[in-house]
């Protein structure tokens, strides 16, 4: 856990984390509150709030009686919103300042595939 940032939005991170990386697939149940309180010794009602938020942004689904749910069509949610974010965040402002210093887009697009090699 990171002390910078509240832990409800850590623990719900962690799940939207594995639900992008497969590790828990659609129709999954998720651990409960308890479960993640316990291993990350927290208290039961911050990991609630973590999954509430992933429940209210539709990602988790309650089974009464049951459980947390991973909810159908969660995974391609996430991947769209983080490619939202990622643009906003990285890719607008790194062709901005390309811009700034006259590197065209062509020029670009070069630079980041001999990074990638």
């Amino acid at each position: 856990m990171d002390d910078s940032r509240p832990i409800f939005l850590q623990i719900a991170e962690q799940i939207e984390d594995d639900i992008v990386a497969g590790r828990l697939p659609e129709e999954t149940q998720v651990p409960s509150t308890n479960e993640l309180a316990a291993f990350l010794r927290i208290n039961p009602a911050t990991a609630g709030k973590g999954i509430g938020l992933l429940v209210d942004q539709g990602i988790l689904y309650k089974k009464r009686g049951i459980g947390m749910f991973v909810a159908e069509g969660a995974r391609a949610r996430l991947v769209a919103q983080r490619r939202d974010r990622f643009r906003e965040q990285y890719v607008t402002p790194l062709l901005a300042e390309a811009e700034k210093l006259g590197i065209t887009p062509a020029q670009l697009a070069a630079m980041i595939g001999e990074a990638a090699r």
